[in-house]
C-alpha cells in the first residue's frame, strides 16, 4: 500500500524530542492491599483485568477461563472455564454486562464473543455468543455502552516467504492470512452491525510496515469521550487506524514514524553483555505500541500508547544488526529486516510511552526514561536489552483529584513494575512514581477504577500468574 508522506514529514516525526519531567514528591502514594495466585487453577493465568462495580469483583481473563475476584479481599469468587470455546484473551465490562473475546481453538477460524452476567457469573440471558472475526485479541465498551467493539488480529499459522535476496526483505502473502478487523457490536440487540476492515483504507504518517507477509492486524482498542471515533493499533504495522464509528468504516491508517535514538534523552542499551550501558546510538526505533488509551485534555481527545514493539510470531523479519554490517555494541540487536538495510537500522519499538493528538501526531514522548529508570531501581533485565528494553505494554488511565494519571506496565523488568505519569498537560507530562511488585513478573494488563471513594490500580502479571491490587491514596 502506498504511503501518502513526504520525506520531510518522515524527518519531522523521527526528530521530534519532546523533554521529560519528574518530581521528587509525589501526589499519589500505593498501598498494596492483595496479590491472587491464579495456579491454583492448573492452566489458569493472569492476563487481563476488569473491574465491575455492582459486585466489586475483578474478572482476570488468561489461559483457560476467567477468574472471578473478590477485589476486598483477594479471594476467589469463582472461575469460569471458556476452554469450550477456545483460548480467552480479553474480558470488557459496562453495567453488569461481561464480554468474552475467545479465539478458536483452530485459531485462523472465527472467534466468538460470549457474554456473562456479572451478578450471577452465568452466561447472560438472551443471545449471549456471536461469532467474529479470527483471533479476537481485545474488546471494549463505547463510554456509553451502546456499542462493543472487538479487535480480530487475524494472525497466520504460517507466513509467507520470503522473496529474493533484496535488503530490506520483502515476503510473500501467506496462504491462510485471515483478515485484520473490528467487529462493531450493537449490546442492546446483541448483533453485529458490521465489520470494519482495513483493505483499501487510505495510507498517511511514516514508516508503515507492508512487506512483512501480512495484512494489518488489530491489536487493541480505544474510543473517544462521545463514542464517535475509535483508535486501533496496529502494532506489527507501526500504525493506528482511526474508525468512524457512525459511518462504521476506517477512515485512514495513520504510520506512526520512528524514534531517534542518537538524539539526547533517546539512548538505548543495545547489547545483552551483562553491563548496562546507555548510549546514543545511530539506530531507530519503530514505536509499534501495544496498549492504546484516550483522554481530553481542553477540550481535544489525545492518544497514549504503550511502545512495546512486535515482529512476526516466526521472528522471520528481525535479525542481528551484525547482520547488516553493525558493530558493536550495536551488531546484536535486534533490528527489523524489512526497514533495515547497512548504516541504517530500525529496531523493534520506543521503549517508552507517547502522547499523541487525535490525528496520530506526536506531541511528547517518556524518551529513555522507562529503561533509566529501571536500572535505577535495581530492577532493569539486561537479557532484554537487545530485543526491546523493558517492553511497555499495558496501559491504564484514570482521574484522581482532578488530574489525569497513566499507568504503565513493563513486561520485561526483574520484578513487576508500573511507571506512573501525570498526563493532564499532554505537552508536559510528568513522570510520577515507579510501583515495583516483589513477587510478580510481566504485567500484561491494567485497570485503574474509582469504587467507595478511592481510587485502585489492578495488575494481571502473565508470567508469576498473579493478579495484585493496590489502592491509590493522595498525598
Amino acid at each position: 500500500m502506498k504511503k501518502i508522506v513526504s520525506l520531510l514529514s518522515a524527518f519531522a516525526v523521527a526528530l521530534f524530542l519532546p523533554g521529560v519531567a519528574t518530581t521528587t514528591d509525589p501526589a499519589l502514594s500505593f498501598t498494596r492491599l492483595w496479590t491472587f495466585n491464579h495456579a491454583v487453577n492448573q492452566g489458569q493465568s493472569s492476563e487481563i483485568p476488569a473491574f465491575d462495580p455492582r459486585t466489586n469483583t475483578l474478572w482476570v481473563a488468561g489461559g483457560i477461563g476467567v477468574d472471578v475476584l473478590d477485589a476486598a479481599t483477594g479471594s476467589l469468587v469463582q472461575h469460569i472455564n471458556t476452554t469450550a470455546y477456545g483460548s480467552i484473551n480479553s474480558v470488557a465490562i459496562h453495567e453488569g454486562l461481561a464480554a468474552f473475546a475467545i479465539e478458536a481453538t483452530t485459531r485462523t477460524a472465527q472467534g466468538v464473543v460470549v457474554f456473562y452476567d456479572t451478578k450471577t457469573r452465568a452466561p447472560a440471558s438472551g443471545r449471549n455468543v456471536l461469532m467474529v472475526g479470527a483471533l479476537p485479541d481485545m474488546l471494549t465498551f463505547t463510554p456509553d455502552g451502546r456499542i462493543l467493539l472487538v479487535a480480530n488480529e487475524g494472525t497466520p499459522t504460517t507466513y509467507g516467504a520470503r522473496v529474493g535476496n533484496s535488503v530490506p526483505r520483502v515476503f510473500q502473502s501467506p496462504v491462510d492470512d485471515p483478515p485484520g478487523s473490528v467487529t462493531i457490536i450493537d449490546v442492546k440487540t446483541r448483533s453485529i452491525v458490521a465489520t470494519a476492515g482495513l483493505t483499501g483504507v487510505p495510507v498517511s504518517g511514516s514508516n508503515v510496515r507492508t512487506n512483512t507477509g501480512m495484512d494489518f492486524e488489530p491489536e487493541y482498542i480505544a474510543v473517544n469521550r462521545s463514542g464517535t471515533r475509535a483508535y486501533v493499533t496496529l502494532q506489527e504495522a507501526n500504525a493506528v487506524g482511526i474508525l468512524d464509528l457512525k459511518a462504521r468504516a476506517f477512515t485512514r491508517i495513520v504510520g506512526l514514524g520512528a524514534k531517534d535514538f542518537s538524539l539526547p534523552g533517546n539512548q538505548l542499551d543495545p547489547d545483552n553483555d551483562g553491563k548496562v550501558s546507555f548510549i546514543s546510538a545511530n539506530v531507530k526505533g519503530l514505536y509499534m505500541p501495544d496498549s492504546i488509551a484516550a483522554y481530553e485534555s481542553g477540550g481535544r481527545t489525545y492518544l497514549v500508547t504503550a511502545n512495546e514493539g512486535d515482529f512476526r510470531e516466526d521472528d522471520a523479519d528481525r535479525s542481528a544488526a551484525g547482520s547488516l554490517g553493525a558493530e558493536a555494541p550495536l551488531a546484536n540487536l535486534r533490528v527489523s529486516n524489512t526497514d533495515s538495510s547497512p548504516g541504517n537500522l530500525f529496531a523493534a519499538g520506543a521503549r517508552s510511552m507517547s502522547i499523541r493528538d487525535d490525528e496520530g501526531r506526536l506531541v511528547w514522548d517518556s524518551g529513555d526514561l522507562l529503561d533509566k529508570k529501571a536500572a535505577e531501581l535495581g530492577i532493569y533485565n539486561d537479557a532484554r536489552s537487545r530485543d526491546k528494553g523493558v517492553e511497555p505494554e499495558g496501559l491504564a488511565l484514570l482521574e484522581i483529584g482532578g488530574r489525569t494519571y497513566a499507568f504503565v506496565g513493563l513486561e520485561r523488568t526483574t520484578r513487576a513494575a508500573v511507571a506512573v505519569f501525570d498526563i493532564s498537560n499532554p505537552q508536559k507530562a510528568t513522570f510520577v512514581h515507579m510501583i515495583v511488585t516483589d513477587g510478580d513478573v510481566a504485567p500484561e494488563g491494567l485497570v485503574a477504577f474509582h469504587h467507595g471513594g478511592h481510587s485502585y490500580l489492578a495488575i494481571a502479571n502473565e508470567v508469576s500468574h498473579t493478579t495484585t491490587l493496590y489502592r491509590i491514596d493522595r498525598r
